[in-house]
């Protein structure tokens, strides 16, 4: 389902497409709920509103065609050309577009949106516009499959939760800790800090919270390496799920071992716990 998160990654893709290749015009959209069609939502450097809210059904036009076939498609001239249908052809024109390009973002072999990228010229868009529009697809891509990662895990938790590791069955109880590991560990793939902070967040729910009082808070990435030694991964491994140097990882843990006034790693995993901020 379409998402405020979705568009958003939309709009940062078509600001990155126009600073990248130069394009004067970028716009895009997601696909609506329960149906077969883009709705344009994102404009960048149109001069008029012709674009905007326009839907478009998957095989009609170039992006329709960039739909159906879930591949890039694009034109040298829109108007005259003969590889797409021209339903779209009076909204086109009025913006003035000639040469376009659309490439579809597909997350697990489903169309989510499209990326267009336009010249006021007919003229061939070259292999490195092209490229680059495609770039800004896998990035939107990626950005949706790591959202659609962490809500997957925190609803597959969230039914299971209880009122703690005493009350909940400890097969339950270990599947929250493995996704609370798992979102942390997708947390710094995300490039947008407000999404970033709002996954954050969906770590918090699965944690019984800061315990009060308690003299000393582990820094975030302190307790990302703590979460590491909890699932039972040594320094190095940690490094490598975490993407830190192995020293790195080190200074973390003996950081967090004396905020917490532990000697051990596991008196620091058990500390953590009591504190709140491990499941």
């Amino acid at each position: 389902m379409a998402t405020a998160a979705d568009t958003a990654e939309i709009r940062g893709a078509l600001a990155r497409l126009r600073r990248t290749t130069g394009l004067p015009v970028a716009f895009g959209g997601v696909v609506e709920p329960g149906r077969r069609q883009i709705r344009i939502s994102e404009l960048s450097g149109t001069s008029t509103g012709a674009l905007s809210a326009l839907a478009v059904t998957s095989g009609n036009g170039l992006g329709g065609k960039a739909v159906a076939l879930t591949r890039p498609c694009a034109v040298a001239d829109y108007s005259a050309s003969r590889r797409i249908s021209h339903e779209y052809d009076l909204p086109v024109a009025a913006e003035g577009l000639r040469s376009v390009l659309a490439v579809p973002v597909v997350v697990r072999r489903r169309v989510r949106g499209v990326l267009y990228g336009a010249l006021r010229t007919a003229e061939p868009l070259g292999d490195r516009i092209l490229s680059a529009a495609v770039e800004a697809a896998r990035d939107v891509e990626q950005a949706l499959v790591v959202r659609d990662e962490a809500a997957e895990l925190l609803a597959a938790a969230r039914p299971e939760r209880g009122p703690g590791p005493c009350g909940a069955d400890t097969a339950a109880w270990e599947r929250v800790r493995e996704a609370h590991a798992a979102l942390r560990a997708l947390a710094p793939r995300i490039d947008d800090p407000a999404a970033r902070d709002e996954l954050l967040r969906a770590c918090g729910l699965l944690t019984a919270g800061p315990a009060t009082g308690h003299p000393a808070l582990p820094a975030p990435r302190e307790i990302d390496v703590l979460v590491r030694v909890a699932a039972g991964d040594t320094n190095a491994i940690a490094a490598e799920r975490l993407g830190l140097g192995t020293e790195t990882v080190k200074s973390y843990l003996r950081s967090a071992m004396r905020k917490l006034s532990a000697r051990t790693r596991g008196e620091a995993v058990a500390a953590a716990r009591r504190g709140g901020w491990l499941p």
